[in-house]
């Protein structure tokens, strides 16, 4: 009478392992590239408080905050490195163009994001971004 086999082979438990890796190889960007889009929602909304902060400060005083140091100035705080709520993202502030008159936000992420590196509003609501990516609008969605 012979006795039954128990456990695995050798060769199928190597093909259960690269089985794994191939749906880790496809799955991992993907879940990457949400993370990163997730990301980006909080710059988002960093960006536009600072722009409701600026519009409150420019109905009380008739002028934007354009200059870095003078940040503290929009949260009433000395502080003039503001981050994001989870640090992700850093702000600089800069004078608009010309035609616009106001002032230029620029998100920096700090996670590593090569496709939308920078987000950018200005006082008009104009959106843009930097990065390696084609459409630029992709940054925003």
């Amino acid at each position: 009478m012979k006795t039954a086999q128990q456990g695995f082979t050798l060769i199928e438990v190597m093909i259960v392992v690269a089985i794994i890796g191939i749906l880790a190889a496809i799955a991992y960007p993907s879940y990457d590239e949400y993370v990163k889009r997730g990301n980006r929602t909080e710059g988002q909304a960093f960006l536009s408080d600072v722009a409701a902060r600026q519009e409150r400060y420019f109905s009380q005083n008739n002028a934007y905050i354009t200059a870095n140091a003078n940040l503290g100035k929009l949260y009433g705080t000395a502080d003039t490195s503001k981050q994001s709520a989870t640090a992700k993202y850093t702000i600089t502030l800069a004078a608009g163009a010309a035609t616009d008159g106001g002032y230029l936000l620029t998100a920096t992420n700090q996670f590593n994001d090569l496709k939308c590196a920078t987000l950018t509003l200005n006082a008009l609501g104009e959106k843009n971004s930097t990065g390696t990516r084609a459409d630029k609008n992709d940054c925003w969605r």
